[in-house]
């Protein structure tokens, strides 16, 4: 059985956990919600990435790990025109090594507004 992390940031209204572990490896689905009021953020790609990212990065430090430890990332997109400035702020919070990552442009999301989600696989050694 696997263990839900503790993240802080509110779930959706989705019967989903955004992160899970089962000894060192951790997997997250993020979305770009802002976890003091649990609402979608509302702005173009680059703040949606970048509270998404947040997320990501809160949750692994919550399960005693960090950026770095991403092996693999699934990147939702509702716009390929957004895949640059993306990239730009993925450069902000992921260095060298990167993370393997593929990129899919999907036509719409359930929640209204949002413009990108993620799934990783993250492995965190255990203390």
């Amino acid at each position: 059985m696997f263990e839900v992390v503790k993240t802080g940031i509110t779930s959706s209204v989705s019967p989903v956990s955004g992160m899970v572990r089962k000894g060192p490896l951790v997997l997250t689905a993020q979305i770009p919600k802002d976890p003091a009021t649990g609402k979608i953020v509302e702005g173009d790609i680059i703040i949606q990435t970048r509270q998404m990212l947040e997320n990501v990065k809160t949750g692994l430090a919550a399960a005693g790990g960090s950026l770095a430890d991403v092996m693999r990332a699934e990147v939702f997109l509702v716009d390929a025109a957004d895949a640059p400035a993306m990239n730009a702020v993925w450069r902000e919070f992921f260095s060298e090594p990167w993370p393997c990552r593929a990129t899919v442009v999907v036509k719409e999301f359930l929640s209204p507004g949002m413009r990108i989600e993620m799934t990783a696989t993250a492995w965190i050694d255990e203390a």
